[in-house]
């Protein structure tokens, strides 16, 4: 197996496979809208895949954040005061997928904000790392609740960024949590194929 490749290595990965500076730009304004309103959020999908395994080459930027319904039109003022737009404004959309669709207005990159529910998405929020991104703290979704997310969307990109990650980071990882994480959403789910994925992208590594 090969040992997690360090922060900076993977930094350095994630600049080469996005436009850098919008990149920056867009997590800076996101922090900022959070942090003056203490609401917890986290990066995951392909730039957090970028950042733990392999380069992808993708503009959109996900994040999943804890917001109070009763802030919710606090939480798009604040956005749209840090250069946000929706993209379309449809309450009923959002109601139904959980998913605020924004875009950064200067530089153009689209950013979807999922809200954040009970259970497994908290313990994500307590378990994401501080990266640092040009100077701002950006909480990133741990490898390991990555590989969660990523095996449970199922698409065969997403099972790519699995294999890129335990490639990159398998040393390093807790597979326990792994496996007890994917159980758990199995018994949830009434879905059997979750750790069956999992272990046979970890099987290819022996």
């Amino acid at each position: 197996m090969t040992s997690g490749a360090p922060i900076w290595k993977r930094m350095r990965a994630c600049r080469r496979a996005c436009d850098v500076s919008a990149l920056d730009e867009v997590l800076a304004a996101v922090a900022a809208a959070m942090h003056e309103n203490a609401w917890r959020w986290y990066l995951f999908g392909a730039q957090a895949a970028t950042l733990w395994g392999r380069p992808r080459l993708t503009a959109d930027v996900d994040i999943t954040a804890e917001i109070p319904f009763e802030s919710l039109d606090s939480f798009v003022e604040a956005m749209k005061r840090r250069g946000f737009t929706l993209r379309f404004d449809d309450r009923e959309f959002v109601n139904r997928t959980r998913v605020f669709p924004f875009l950064h207005d200067r530089t153009g990159v689209p950013l979807d904000v999922v809200l954040a529910g009970p259970g497994l998405e908290e313990e994500f929020l307590d378990r994401a790392i501080n990266v640092q991104f040009e100077g701002t703290a950006v909480p990133v979704i741990s490898p390991e609740d990555l590989i969660v997310t990523k095996v449970l969307s199922g698409r065969a990109k997403d099972v790519e960024d699995v294999r890129g990650v335990l490639r990159e980071r398998a040393g390093s990882l807790d597979i326990g949590r792994i496996r007890r994480t994917l159980h758990l959403l199995e018994e949830a789910l009434a879905q059997s194929d979750l750790l069956m994925i999992f272990e046979t992208e970890l099987g290819k590594l022996r």
